[in-house]
């Protein structure tokens, strides 16, 4: 049995979807890239950096990630922050809204003979996240020990009691 082509119509064509304009600092690297390509005759290994239309982390500064422990008692928040010091973080909890943001900041110089050298790291970063309302403001404590933030929030007595473990049947 034959089978038969079926052309497609023009108008039945589909045009791709418009690009968004690329940022101006994109293009300068992609113009920097080529050029280095160009001289050198590969691609990528110096100049394969992020460029800002890669998303909105590419700008901030620090984003430590957050490890999230739920259980019937209490609602446990892990945060790896180090080189911060207790006295640059602040943990606050408004209107079911956990905020934990901070500074950080780091100079280091060694002298040589025939040298100098001065590094400087600063960011700062900010995390929030909505807890609901069976946690108890009163009782939330948080602790830092060794670049680790541990935020503890229980939950009332009428949330624990209301968990329950469902079953899975098969």
């Amino acid at each position: 049995m034959a089978t038969q082509e079926h052309p497609v119509q023009p108008s039945q064509q589909q045009t791709p979807a418009p690009q968004p304009p690329e940022h101006p600092l994109t293009q300068l690297q992609r113009r920097m890239s080529q050029m280095f390509d160009d001289v050198f005759g590969h691609r990528g290994s110096f100049w394969n950096l992020p460029t800002l239309d890669s998303g909105p982390d590419w700008l901030a500064d620090f984003n430590p990630r957050m490890d999230v422990t739920d259980d019937p008692a209490e609602l446990t928040i892990t945060v790896e922050i180090p080189g911060i010091e207790e006295k640059d973080i602040d943990v606050s909890l408004t209107d079911n809204l956990l905020t934990i943001k901070g500074e950080k900041h780091a100079e280091s110089e060694e002298k040589g003979k025939d040298f100098l050298r001065r590094e400087r790291s600063y960011g700062t970063f900010r995390r929030s996240m909505r807890v609901g309302p069976e946690i108890d403001a009163s009782k939330v404590d948080a602790t830092f020990k060794n670049g680790v933030l541990r935020v503890t929030l229980p939950k009332t007595p009428a949330a624990q009691k209301a968990a329950r473990k469902i079953p899975i049947h098969s």
